[in-house]
């Protein structure tokens, strides 16, 4: 059986338990669900932040963060995946993101999140502007998260195997 994917690029909120019940409704193969919910901080760096506000290229980064699906698929014995992105201006406390996996074990449902997640951090097409009191700043990748995404590389990273 394929797994079932959904991509979707929004502006609204959205609802990741409702998300999350859409892709185990009614199957009897799954035995575990993982989902992953970014929100948006208050703080960052003892600095007050008052917004998110995150750009894309509408039609490319659906396509690009589905491929990034396809790979997850590919590696491991998925049976769904979701990845929910919001654009625009996010308050703190509001959904930024959502990954929710399922598979027939917990191995791989957990790898495909975390995978699908570092991908989303680093290599995702999305600008990042933070909004101070004392003004707005594009975010710059952080070695820390670039590091994470190298773990999956094929030469010498996890594989659909473990």
């Amino acid at each position: 059986m394929t797994a079932s994917s959904t991509v979707r690029l929004q502006r609204e909120p959205f609802d990741a338990a409702a998300e999350a019940a859409l892709l185990t409704r009614g199957r009897t193969d799954v035995g575990a669900l993982v989902t992953f919910t970014g929100i948006c901080r208050g703080s960052e760096a003892g600095e007050t932040i008052a917004a998110l506000t995150l750009e894309h290229y509408p039609g490319m980064a659906e396509a690009e963060i589905q491929r990034h699906v396809a790979e997850a698929i590919g590696r491991w014995p998925l049976l769904g995946v979701t990845v929910i992105h919001r654009y625009g201006r996010i308050v703190p406390g509001e959904d930024i993101v959502m990954v929710a996996t399922t598979s027939s074990h917990r191995e791989a449902a957990f790898a495909a999140a975390e995978f699908l997640m570092d991908y989303l951090k680093t290599r995702a097409p999305f600008w990042k502007q933070v909004e101070k009191t004392d003004g707005k700043i594009w975010v710059e990748a952080k070695a820390t998260d670039d590091a994470a995404a190298g773990r999956w590389s094929t030469s010498g990273g996890r594989h659909a195997a473990e």
